[in-house]
C-alpha cells in the first residue's frame, strides 16, 4: 500500500452519476478544460474485450485526455475495490508528479467508498462457510445462533435482531472467516477513514429529471443491440469466459448469455437489460446520496465549470 499522506492535502476532483447520465463527455470536457487526467471510477471497465456493454470511453477519447484503469485485466482475472484503491494511489502519484488534477469519474459506489472510507483487509466472502451457516440456522434457529454471536461479538449482537437473519449470518461469516469480529473490522475501518481522509476533495454528482433518465437507458440499451453486444458476448463465451464469472455476470452480459445459451428471445432480453439497468441506476443514487456529493443537473454545465474553478482557486 502506498504511503497515502504524500498527496492527501492536494486537490482531487470526484463526478459521479448514475449511468447513461453523460459522465463521459462532461468528464472529458473538465478534465479538458482543468488540465486533468481520469481515473476510471468503473468496475465493469477494468476488462479487456468488453467494450460495447460497459459503454467503455473510446480510443479517440482516451488519446484525448489520459485515463487509468481501463483494460487492466483479462475477464477471468481477479479484481476487487481494494484492487481499486491501490492502483488509484498509483495513479494518483504519477498524476500529481506531472503536476495535473485527478478527475475521478465513474458510477460504482462501492470504489468510491473504499477510496475515501476503506475496506475490511480481507476478504469476507466464503460461501461454503456461509451454505453451511444457512443450514446450521435452519436446524438450530436464529436464536442460537445470535446467542452464539454475542459469545465473540456483543457489540453486533447488540445491533442485530435475531429475526435479521441475512446480517447474523453476516456477522458470523465476518468472524469466522476472517477471526476478527464485525465490530473489529468497523472499528479498524472507521480508523483507516480518519487516516486516509482527502482533505482538498470536490465531490459532484450528475443528475437529471427520472423519466429523462430511463429514457436515456433505454436508448442506450437498443444503442448497444445494434453496435453490437450480442456479437461482443458470443466473442467472449467463445474464447473460454463463461457465464460463471463475476465479469460476465453483470448487467448486460448476463442478460445476453441467457440470450446466447438459454435461448431468451431476444425481445425479452432488451425488455429486461433496460429494466435491470434502470433498478441499477437508483443503487446507484442511494449509494452516493451517503457519500455528500453535491447534486448538479448535467445540463448545467456553466455552473459545473464554475464550482470546479472555485473549488481549485
Amino acid at each position: 500500500m502506498i504511503e497515502f499522506d504524500v498527496f492527501q492535502n492536494k486537490p482531487i476532483i470526484v463526478v459521479v452519476g448514475p449511468t447513461a447520465i453523460g459522465k463521459t463527455n462532461l468528464s472529458l470536457g473538465i478534465a479538458e478544460k482543468f488540465d486533468c487526467e481520469i481515473i476510471s471510477l468503473d468496475s465493469m471497465q477494468i476488462y479487456r474485450y468488453m467494450d460495447i456493454g460497459t459503454a467503455k470511453v473510446s480510443i479517440e477519447e482516451q488519446q484525448r485526455v489520459p485515463h487509468h484503469l481501463i483494460d487492466i485485466v483479462n475477464p477471468d482475472e481477479h479484481y476487487d475495490a481494494n484492487c481499486f484503491v491501490n492502483d488509484t494511489f498509483e495513479a494518483l502519484r504519477g498524476i500529481y508528479s506531472r503536476d495535473r488534477i485527478p478527475l475521478l469519474t465513474g458510477g460504482t459506489g462501492l470504489y468510491l467508498k473504499a477510496l475515501l472510507e476503506g475496506l475490511f483487509d480481507g476478504e469476507a466472502n466464503d460461501k461454503e462457510l456461509r451454505q453451511k451457516l444457512h443450514q446450521r440456522l435452519e436446524q438450530e434457529g436464529s436464536s442460537n445462533l445470535h446467542e452464539e454471536l454475542r459469545k465473540f461479538d456483543p457489540g453486533s449482537a447488540d445491533k442485530i435482531h435475531a429475526n435479521d437473519t441475512h446480517r447474523l449470518i453476516r456477522a458470523l461469516e465476518i468472524y469466522y472467516s476472517t477471526g476478527k469480529t464485525w465490530t473489529e473490522h468497523l472499528e479498524k475501518q472507521a480508523k483507516t477513514k480518519k487516516k486516509n481522509q482527502f482533505k482538498n476533495i470536490l465531490k459532484i454528482g450528475l443528475t437529471c429529471d427520472r423519466d429523462l433518465l430511463y429514457n436515456r437507458i433505454n436508448r442506450r440499451t437498443t444503442i448497444m443491440l445494434q453496435n453490437g453486444l450480442r456479437e461482443e458476448v458470443q466473442r467472449l463465451l467463445s474464447h473460454g469466459y463463461g457465464r460463471e464469472l463475476k465479469s460476465m455476470q453483470a448487467i448486460g452480459y448476463r442478460h445476453m448469455v441467457e440470450h446466447l445459451v438459454d435461448k431468451r428471445p431476444i425481445e425479452e432480453t432488451e425488455s429486461l437489460l433496460a429494466r435491470d439497468t434502470r433498478r441499477y441506476a437508483k443503487r446507484q443514487y442511494t449509494w452516493f446520496n451517503k457519500m455528500n456529493v453535491d447534486w448538479i443537473d448535467v445540463s448545467e454545465k456553466k455552473q459545473i465549470y464554475q464550482k470546479i474553478a472555485s473549488f481549485l482557486q
